[in-house]
């Protein structure tokens, strides 16, 4: 029997995808389809050691997952006939509802649905992949992996908002995190690394994205996350601002006469990098910083004093940390984010050591020195094998 996974990771600005063989816990192929719905947008394709690249204007998820099927299939692997055992979806709002891997139906479909609100550029991204999906193969089992589901066991002191708390328990309003397969994945990745049992070490997680958030996990369990009801809360991301004074969209609201509309258009499409610097991708950012653009330069700052707050707290959250882990694209790519996040911390135990850390590499590697009591890691997430382990569970 076929133990080949695809996985598709349909995000707000991207899709990710792999063919995962579980059995050897690699991927067959993959893939990523960047910066939709921009002018210019990319596809990289990866198969058999070989890269292709297609560049264009990709107009929206469907155009994207259109791309990314006949790629496998003009590089010499057709998914019709390479035997795909099962399809796992990210999926990143599961509210309530779902705290573990759920076999999708169009009930759960629906849900996920109802839950986009609380993920406007996220839900309804993911339900595309789904429904492209199920088009292309009907019958194989379909799995939703939620971002959700890791922290779930949040203690209430982390989850509740001190809001009134009868509208929070009629509407749902409270901490859920997100990124979670990625956390848990990475933390893990940390212990084994460290050669520790994951149920002994401390870890802080930086997953540093167009999407960023960060956790504090205590012995494999997460006690705290950056995100909140929704993936707004907590650091600076591409488009969105991260921690905000509730008290601005009011004043938005009374004196610039914005609506709920205009409000949420501002908050997920017209804030955080872009809103500061005009460009959202971390990498033009830096470039422009570097040549002296004033508004990237802010851009990056901000960026970089949001993140070294976040350690601040979780090192107070969690008492003893043991590691601090930098993950997902500006998290694994982006050093100079990692010095300047952590540049002056050698008094708490942490100290990066700049030649290591400025070496690249695609592996899970330590880049703090010998004498840091925290250890400073780059771990490369993996979401994807995590989300093939949960769908091949239900096969």
């Amino acid at each position: 029997m076929s133990r080949l996974v695809l996985v598709i990771n349909s995000g707000s600005s991207s899709i990710k995808y792999e063919l995962v063989d579980v059995a050897r816990e690699r991927a067959v192929a993959s893939g990523l389809v960047e910066q939709i719905g921009e002018p210019q947008g990319r596809l990289t394709h990866e198969y058999d050691g070989r890269t292709s690249e297609w560049q264009g204007e990709v107009t929206d998820h469907t155009h994207g997952l259109t791309l990314a099927y006949r790629t496998f299939a003009e590089t010499g692997l057709d998914l019709d006939e390479a035997g795909v055992a099962a399809v796992g979806h990210r999926i990143v709002h599961g509210g309530k509802v779902f705290t573990q891997p759920t076999l999708i139906t169009p009930e759960v479909v629906e849900t996920i649905d109802r839950l986009a609100d609380l993920a406007p550029l996220h839900n309804p991204a993911n339900i595309i992949g789904i429904e492209v999906a199920r088009e292309h193969f009907p019958d194989v089992p379909h799995v939703g992996v939620f971002d959700t589901g890791f922290f779930h066991t949040l203690p209430p002191a982390a989850a509740a908002y001190a809001i009134d708390a009868d509208v929070a328990e009629e509407y749902g309003v409270q901490r859920y995190g997100f990124h979670g397969t990625s956390h848990e994945y990475v933390s893990e990745e940390t212990a084994r690394l460290l050669g520790r049992p994951r149920d002994e070490v401390n870890t802080i997680v930086l997953h540093l994205g167009n999407g960023a958030s960060a956790s504090a996990v205590r012995g494999g369990v997460a006690v705290e996350t950056s995100m909140g009801l929704t993936p707004l809360e907590g650091l600076v991301m591409g488009t969105r601002p991260g921690d905000v004074d509730p008290g601005v969209l009011l004043h938005l609201g009374r004196h610039a006469g914005m609506d709920i509309a205009d409000i949420d258009e501002l908050l997920n499409r017209r804030s955080g990098l872009k809103g500061l610097s005009g460009v959202n991708d971390f990498r033009t950012v830096t470039e422009r910083r570097e040549a002296g653009d004033p508004r990237a330069a802010l851009a990056y700052d901000v960026y970089v004093h949001r993140l070294r707050k976040y350690v601040g707290a979780y090192m107070a959250v969690l008492g003893r940390v043991d590691a601090i882990t930098f993950t997902a694209g500006v998290g694994e790519n982006a050093a100079s984010v990692r010095e300047d996040a952590l540049a002056g911390l050698e008094g708490y135990g942490i100290e990066v050591d700049p030649a290591v850390n400025r070496v690249r590499g695609d592996h899970g590697r330590v880049v703090s020195t010998a004498a840091s009591k925290t250890a400073v890691l780059v771990v490369p997430t993996n979401e994807e094998l995590a989300i093939a382990k949960a769908a091949w569970e239900f096969v």
